[in-house]
């Protein structure tokens, strides 16, 4: 029984006997093995949920459904001894729902409070997954929680941010095999990377999607920070001919193991070094950095340096671009901009500094990334040069 001293009355307000659910139960016995449901009155459906819970009877991997127009069915995994309901019946067709991180954490005794400060996002990379740093109740069930709702993955990391000039993450295991090495695939192209010696940004999905729609077969394209591949990979799938350009070492192994991956290494070629050293002709430029301080974040949550910094970084290489950039080629600048500036400050400022260098840009799209931090905008300008 629950606190509910009236049990579970029909509607001139009798109670229903235990052995009325019994004789329903075994008359629906030809369903065999379909899942069961307690079926109660709608007004008594918490209450009831509350006591199935108690009982340890309660389904959580189903959903409750409407049975009549007075009455629900609550999931059950077998009939209740204490809870009572109207009758238990048998689901031939039930409808499961899917599980999220709440109901994994609850299962580890997590209080709501707990599960309420439990990260709201995390980024899936191949068989990784990366959560923000925060204050969690325990980050080791946090971890296992996750293994658990991603079936796939087999390691899951807290992420600190990017240090330094070759955006190396600050990652800590928290769960798993502690493997990082991994291959991600999206929209047919695959990225090896260790997520612990290079950066991913989950967040740049539908741009590294589009750079592979813009671009047309055999056009000359320049991507001077090629990372792994992020953009490069896209564009070399579409019969672009790319020229990557990357400073890391490391990010410059998985480039080249990339386009062996995606079977570009007749439409990609590969440079380790300084994209300003590079002396390549290109119809379009992509230049996808802007910038990171000590402790930027390419989940966006770190600590930042200014806007401005970030921007003038982007600038800094901007001379570079335009001495690659043919007449009428089209360039790509990534930048974080204040959001209030939005949009036409990153769109002036990439016009004057392209007539300080004695040429005319149109601008062709001022186009939101993603947010980088609070206030603060990835945004990507796009601009045909003359």
């Amino acid at each position: 029984m629950t606190g509910d001293e009236s049990g579970d009355r029909d509607a001139d307000g009798d109670d229903r006997e235990r052995d009325d659910s019994t004789r329903a139960l075994d008359a629906a016995s030809a369903d065999g093995d379909a899942p069961l449901a307690a079926v109660v009155v709608k007004p008594r459906a918490e209450v009831a949920t509350a006591g199935l819970r108690a009982e340890g009877v309660y389904d959580d991997d189903r959903a409750v459904r409407a049975f009549d127009a007075d009455t629900v069915a609550l999931p059950v995994t077998e009939a209740p001894q204490e809870t009572q309901v109207r009758r238990v019946v048998r689901q031939p067709d039930p409808e499961y729902r899917s599980r999220d991180l709440a109901d994994y954490l609850r299962d580890r005794g997590w209080s709501e409070d707990d599960v309420a400060a439990a990260p709201g996002s995390w980024a899936v990379v191949g068989s990784v997954v990366l959560v923000d740093d925060g204050d969690y109740h325990d980050d080791a069930e946090l971890g296992d929680a996750l293994l658990e709702l991603h079936g796939d993955a087999d390691t899951v990391c807290v992420r600190s941010g990017v240090t330094g000039v070759h955006r190396t993450p600050d990652l800590r295991v928290i769960a798993g095999s502690g493997d990082t090495e991994t291959v991600h695939v999206e929209h047919g192209t695959r990225y090896a990377l260790d997520c612990a010696k290079v950066m991913f940004s989950p967040g740049n999905q539908a741009e590294r999607v589009h750079m592979g729609d813009v671009v047309s077969e055999d056009e000359r394209v320049l991507d001077m920070f090629a990372g792994i591949g992020y953009f490069a990979l896209p564009m070399a799938r579409a019969d672009a001919d790319v020229t990557a350009v990357e400073l890391n070492p490391e990010a410059y192994r998985y480039l080249v193991e990339n386009a062996q991956l995606n079977d570009v290494t007749a439409n990609l070629q590969a440079i380790l070094g300084d994209c300003r050293d590079v002396d390549a002709t290109a119809d379009r430029v992509v230049m996808g950095y802007y910038g990171v301080s000590e402790r930027d974040d390419e989940s966006d949550q770190g600590e930042a340096s200014t806007d401005a910094d970030r921007n003038q970084e982007a600038f800094d290489y901007l001379d570079a671009a335009l001495d690659a950039l043919e007449p009428g080629g089209v360039l790509h600048l990534h930048a974080a901009v204040h959001e209030s500036e939005l949009p036409d400050g990153p769109a002036d400022r990439l016009r004057d500094a392209v007539a300080a260098a004695g040429r005319d840009a149109t601008i062709d799209d001022v186009r939101t990334v993603k947010s980088h931090s609070a206030g603060v905008a990835h945004v990507v300008v796009d601009a045909t040069v003359d």
